[in-house]
């Protein structure tokens, strides 16, 4: 993996030109929350380790805090399935596992341990989720089983982790991806743990998925979307200009990004609210001070 701190997952260093000191966990937050509706359900696993816990947990419980408090307050946020809108904001450390002790004495509006509760994957249910991978590619399938030919694969990985769920039975999905470099962004994954668009929406329908599907792929260097009707990944957005010039290099299938806007840099009120209220103990986005601020 390239050292190049542009090309991993950073939460505390401001982006470039950015106005209140807006860091890349902040900026993603904010237009993650943008995109979020009043009334949706929303779902994040528990993910633990550095980069991978930022992007896969820490930055979507703050991005659906952060929606309700701007303009989604009946959004509900599920929290690995059983623990309903937590409050994230006294959180004094995050919780290592989905059973984890931090979590279960966290207060919340309910906790789920039965099956199916009020909000059930299979009945659809689930407006939008987050999930992640080691690899990504055009199409937007994901892989997080293994590395190489899967009938004798050179690393075996974590597995599917409820991907073919989140990439078919949920209303979208975005798919949170800590490191940007050309082994993660592949023209084709060594396995399909999770389906983007194989030939678009009608290659969707012909597997009989007629809705769910990758919404965005967020990066530390991007946004992607999709042209669903192609079936094809495309630059939303990126987080700096320099990223313009040095995206092809890092993604392992064509991609322009030459006249791709800047991310949206957060408003002033955004970023107070999400200091002051979401995450005040800097416990989630990684601002110690932000108290102080």
């Amino acid at each position: 993996m390239s050292a190049n701190l542009n090309n991993t997952a950073v939460n505390d260093t401001p982006l470039d030109g950015s106005p209140d000191g807006a860091t890349l966990a902040e900026t993603i937050a904010v237009n993650l929350a943008r995109s979020f509706a009043d009334g949706e359900v929303g779902f994040t696993g528990l993910v633990t380790g550095g980069a991978a816990a930022l992007f896969g947990t820490s930055i979507p419980l703050a991005a659906m805090s952060l929606a309700q408090a701007m303009h989604a307050p009946n959004l509900t946020i599920l929290l690995a399935g059983w623990s309903h809108n937590p409050d994230l904001g006294s959180l004094s450390v995050m919780p290592d596992s989905e059973f984890d002790s931090v979590l279960r004495d966290l207060p919340c509006d309910a906790q789920m341990l039965t099956y199916p509760g009020p909000w059930a994957i299979k009945r659809g249910d689930i407006d939008f989720g987050f999930s992640s991978g080691v690899q990504v590619d055009a199409v937007g399938s994901i892989n997080s089983v293994c590395i190489g030919d899967p009938a004798k694969p050179k690393v075996r990985l974590v597995g599917p982790i409820l991907q073919p769920e989140h990439m078919t039975l949920f209303g979208r999905e975005y798919v949170m991806m800590p490191h940007h470099a050309r082994r993660n962004f592949v023209e084709k994954v060594d396995y399909v743990s999770g389906v983007g668009y194989p030939g678009g929406l009608e290659g969707r329908r012909r597997l009989g998925l007629n809705h769910g599907g990758p919404e965005w792929v967020v990066t530390p260097k991007c946004v992607f979307d999709f042209d669903k009707e192609a079936g094809r990944i495309r630059v939303k957005s990126v987080h700096r200009a320099s990223d313009r010039m040095d995206l092809a290099e890092h993604t392992g299938f064509a991609v322009d990004a030459r006249n791709a806007p800047l991310t949206a840099a957060p408003t002033k009120d955004e970023l107070d609210l999400l200091r002051r209220h979401v995450d005040p103990n800097g416990i989630l986005l990684g601002r110690r001070t932000a108290r102080s601020l």
